[in-house]
């Protein structure tokens, strides 16, 4: 069984094991991605084309450059900020705050999207 406490249900997030943190880095499809594999989010990869749609750079579109499973994060391309030195250094989003408008796809990819996909669209209307 599972604690109802928040605390403990907080230290269950800091401590999970980084291949489980996966499923943490997690972002709504766009409604044409959704009708075509029949999910309502997927986690992010690198590559991936997002739209921010919270924060300061909100309905900025840009593609993945990196994914931070340590801090549950992910860096867009076009979302920097200015440090006071003048270098430009990428802005940590959290993936809740993303939508995912393109998927880079892989062999991999393709093959747990038809799987789980497939299922849920045929049986939805």
């Amino acid at each position: 069984m599972v604690s109802k406490k928040p605390g403990k249900q907080r230290l269950r997030l800091y401590t999970l094991p980084l291949h489980r943190r996966h499923v943490l880095l997690s972002a709504t499809l766009s409604p044409e991605l959704r009708k075509k594999y029949g999910r309502r989010s997927l986690p992010v990869r690198k590559g991936d084309r997002v739209r921010i749609m919270r924060g300061d750079f909100k309905k900025l579109e840009g593609e993945v450059l990196k994914v931070d499973r340590k801090e549950v994060a992910v860096m867009v391309e076009g979302a920097t900020v200015r440090k006071a030195d003048g270098t430009e250094v990428p802005r940590k989003i959290h993936p809740s705050n993303l939508m995912i408008v393109k998927l880079a796809q892989d062999k991999k990819r393709e093959k747990g999207l038809s799987r789980s996909g497939s299922q849920k669209a045929s049986t939805k209307r």
